[in-house]
């Protein structure tokens, strides 16, 4: 009954997915999330151990190119799944980020990618509007911090959440920022730890 009932929806109320924006208030753009959800071409304990062989390798490469990029508060990689998951948060815009993330740790993510099922083009720093796009496909959706955003109508909030839900397996569904006032390079400047 489920299916039916979301198929019609689909059909006569298509769902209105959130977007990314990039906010002129600059305290909107501090700690962003991005959860980047990327299958395994080979998720069996093989595929999976040759594929944390190639990420230690090459992890110092990574630690200073994300420290280079001056924009990072942490990153992690974690495999959840079957998936390999990059979770990170940075200050300012996405297409910025991934672009810092390109030229940064390019190369890196080029040896990392080849255990990801459907990859973009390789290497991504020939093709950065590419990877862009595949790493905006790729990042979990980040509902709205105020739920009731998703539909100015009560009664509907329910029906929009289930259709994005149906599109969209993989949502984060808030955040907690500590010091969210503060970006990387007033938190680095302030502990006069430098870049």
């Amino acid at each position: 009954m489920a299916k039916v009932l979301i198929s019609y929806w689909k059909r006569h109320d298509p769902p209105v997915m959130p977007v990314r924006t990039f906010s002129m208030n600059p305290s909107d753009n501090i700690q962003v999330a991005m959860n980047l959800v990327m299958p395994l071409a080979d998720a069996s304990p093989v595929g999976r151990a040759l594929m944390i062989q190639t990420l230690a390798g090459a992890v110092e490469e990574v630690i200073a190119g994300l420290n280079n990029t001056g924009i990072v508060h942490f990153a992690r990689f974690t495999i959840i799944d079957g998936n390999l998951c990059m979770l990170s948060m940075y200050d300012g815009d996405f297409s910025n980020y991934i672009r810092d993330f390109i030229y940064n740790i390019g190369a890196a993510f080029d040896a990392l990618l080849v255990y990801i099922k459907d990859h973009p083009r390789l290497p991504v720093e020939d093709h950065p509007d590419e990877f862009i796009d595949w790493v905006n496909a790729h990042d979990a959706l980040q509902l709205p911090e105020r739920i009731t955003d998703l539909s100015d109508d009560p009664l509907k909030l329910p029906r929009r959440l289930t259709l994005i839900l149906d599109d969209c397996p993989n949502v984060q569904l808030f955040t907690y920022r500590a010091y969210p006032g503060f970006s990387v390079a007033q938190t680095r400047l302030a502990l006069n730890i430098g870049w």
